[in-house]
C-alpha cells in the first residue's frame, strides 16, 4: 500500500465522514480508518468527530499508547496537501460592555443588599414583639 500514497486535498478527506467511509487527518497524513471503526475503544463516534478537520489535537489529547502509534500505519493512505487545509480559528469571546446594562448604579445594589436583611429582620422582630404572649 505504500506505494499507492498520494496527496489528497483537504475536501478530498472531508467528504470521508460516515461510519462505512471514514478518513482522518493526523499530523499531516491521511488515514482510512473505517476498517477500524468497530474496533476502537472509544467508538465510531469518537473518530467521526475528528472527521472534516486536522485531527491531530483530538488524536494527541487522549494520549495513544505506542501500539496505537504503531497500528495507524497500516491505515495510512497519503499525505494531506497543507495548502488546502483552512486555517483553524481560535474562539474569541464578545467583549462585555464596561457599563451596568440595567443602568443601575453599582452603589445602590450594594446598599440594598446590607439594608434588605436588616429590615427583614427588623421586621421580625416587631412581628415577634406584638405578637408574643405576656
Amino acid at each position: 500500500m505504500a506505494s499507492d500514497r498520494k496527496v489528497l486535498t483537504f475536501e478530498e478527506v472531508s467528504q470521508h465522514n460516515k461510519t462505512k467511509d471514514c478518513w482522518l487527518i493526523i499530523s499531516g497524513k491521511v488515514y482510512d480508518v473505517t476498517p477500524f471503526m468497530d474496533d476502537h475503544p472509544g467508538g465510531d463516534e469518537v473518530l467521526l468527530s475528528s472527521t472534516g478537520k486536522d485531527a491531530t489535537n483530538d488524536f494527541e489529547d487522549v494520549g495513544h499508547s505506542d501500539t496505537a502509534r504503531d497500528m495507524m500505519e497500516k491505515y495510512h493512505i497519503g499525505e494531506i496537501d497543507s495548502s488546502t487545509v483552512p486555517a483553524t480559528r481560535t474562539y474569541v469571546a464578545p467583549q462585555q460592555p464596561a457599563y451596568n446594562q440595567d443602568k443601575t448604579p453599582e452603589f445602590i445594589i450594594k446598599i440594598l443588599q446590607f439594608l434588605v436583611p436588616i429590615l427583614i429582620l427588623g421586621l421580625a422582630l416587631v412581628v415577634r414583639h406584638y405578637t408574643k404572649k405576656d
